[in-house]
């Protein structure tokens, strides 16, 4: 495994988000001196907080997986997670509504689970279920040690006896007709399914190995941390402050220092000149080159990837509660196939769309004044490539949305409403996500695993990456396990370490 050469005693770390700070705990914890400069008054990143009249909204991720490898991080400086954050189980996992008027309960736990699918698709769908648990849950157990928890530096890193496994497993065959196998049913096909968005993929191009986010996402459990999703950076970042890490916060990075080839620190807007060894970036990749490295730095890669759709979010606080819904609901249009057409082919808004609605004050009625309740409404979009006009098409597609969902059953939404917030793409790119694409560059093959821009800068010694747009990818596991993996190019494997995840 590669490592960045020459002295790595000080470390300076542009950006608070979740992969910048799981870098800092386990640098600060192994002895470095490092120093964290975030933009923004807070921690977080994209998993950050906004405060509106008592609303207390999360305006980056919603759910919240493989709690192990936060506690991962802390463990690194000899905390427990119980002592930072307090997590609870989401039950049901998502509550899928479908165009046919029918309901499905995802479960963590496998016997309910496949009691659900009995009760609403039939038998022979349940005993499909639990053979597509199976399935899933030996990708995880073939996948994460070899491809997801490690650095890679070439293809032939790949070759290990799971690539084997995961070949006879079927991994690379794509993964709907790989669904499609074990389940019959197109209702239990779309909720188990529909995760490859988050790779930026349609699940009729995504190779069946991202069924793995299946399993993180709808086998191993959601959870919630009281105080929301922003509790998560904020339980990180107090424990990696109580151990020596300096954090400064409100001051923006404008460009790594260079002498001779090699990083030698950062210059901020104020232009001060921060001093060290190695610098972690945790912008959004294609951005942190654009802006922040000369041009010569960029590797011809990055300047040709390809990025994921995109999301329209509507924060809204209300005085509405709706007794059918759960923590998370997903609303399935009549079309699917269709939906990734639209979005991924012909860059579009999609015709017949599928919404993502949070409840979190389902789960923590205290994120919202008395009698308040919180709905954090996503569609995905197009990415800023179709070249739509947002600052025109925005609240347009507000009222559309508002209108989809009265017609869903949420009955007076609009009306209900006392305090909202709209993220469109060109939001999402203002906020420093490449094409708008809060979901970073898409998974295709040769964007994945070694053929995904490396963690290590390849044409400047000293620069180190960390988040979504390098290895392993997108995704609050991926971005965690990120930040893992720079601390290891600036300390070297450690030969020593096993992730809770993993046992």
């Amino acid at each position: 495994m590669r490592t960045v050469p020459g002295p790595t005693d000080r470390v300076v770390i542009v950006g608070a988000g979740l992969a910048g700070l799981s870098a800092a705990l386990r640098l600060v914890g192994a002895g470095r001196e490092v120093t964290v400069i975030e933009r923004e008054s807070i921690p977080g990143g994209r998993a950050g907080r906004l405060e509106l009249d008592g609303y207390q909204f999360d305006t980056g991720p919603s759910v919240l997986t493989m709690p192990d490898l936060i506690a991962d991080a802390f463990d690194c400086v000899g905390e427990r997670m119980e002592d930072w954050l307090e997590l609870t189980p989401v039950d049901p996992l998502y509550r899928a509504f479908y165009p046919d008027g029918s309901t499905l309960d995802v479960k963590a736990n496998r016997e309910a689970m496949a009691e659900e699918v009995r009760q609403v698709c039939g038998p022979e769908e349940a005993a499909g279920y639990e053979r597509y648990v199976d399935f899933v849950s030996a990708l995880y157990r073939h996948e994460m040690k070899d491809f997801i928890d490690r650095n890679i530096d070439s293809p032939f890193d790949l070759l290990t006896p799971n690539l084997a496994r995961l070949a006879a497993a079927g991994a690379f065959r794509r993964l709907a007709p790989k669904v499609a196998t074990y389940l019959k049913d197109p209702r239990t096909q779309r909720v188990l399914s529909f995760q490859s968005m988050y790779a930026g993929l349609s699940p009729y191009d995504a190779l069946a190995i991202y069924a793995v986010i299946a399993y993180m996402d709808s086998v191993a459990g959601v959870f919630f941390p009281k105080g929301g999703m922003h509790a998560v950076p904020q339980a990180l970042a107090g424990a990696a402050e109580k151990h020596g890490v300096v954090f400064r916060y409100g001051e923006s990075v404008t460009r790594v220092l260079i002498e001779h080839g090699r990083a030698v620190g950062v210059e901020t807007a104020s232009g001060e000149r921060i001093s060290a060894d190695v610098v972690v970036l945790n912008p959004d990749l294609p951005v942190a080159y654009r802006e922040l490295l000369p041009p010569e730095a960029t590797p011809r890669r990055v300047k040709s990837l390809t990025y994921s759709p995109s999301c329209f979010v509507l924060l809204a606080g209300s005085t509405q509660a709706y007794t059918k819904t759960a923590h998370h609901n997903i609303h399935f249009g009549r079309a699917w196939r269709e939906v990734f057409t639209d979005l991924i082919d012909r860059g579009q808004l999609m015709t017949d769309p599928s919404i993502l609605v949070t409840n979190p004050t389902h789960s923590d009625p205290a994120l919202a004044p008395a009698g308040g309740h919180i709905y954090y409404v996503l569609a995905p979009t197009p990415n800023l490539d179709a070249g739509l006009d947002w600052d025109v098409l925005g609240p347009r597609y507000r009222d559309e949305i508002v209108s989809r969902l009265e017609g869903l059953g949420y009955v007076g939404f609009g009306d209900s409403l006392t305090v909202e917030h709209v993220t469109t793409p060109a939001d999402w790119q203002r906020r420093g996500m490449e094409r708008g694409a809060p979901f970073a560059s898409a998974h295709s093959f040769f964007q994945t695993g070694p053929f995904r821009p490396s963690n290590l800068a390849p044409n400047v010694e000293g620069v180190v990456f960390a988040g979504s747009g390098t290895q392993p990818g997108v995704g609050v596991p991926m971005v965690l396990i990120s930040g893992r993996l720079a601390a290891e190019r600036i300390l070297g494997p450690d030969r020593t370490y096993r992730s809770r995840a993993l046992m």
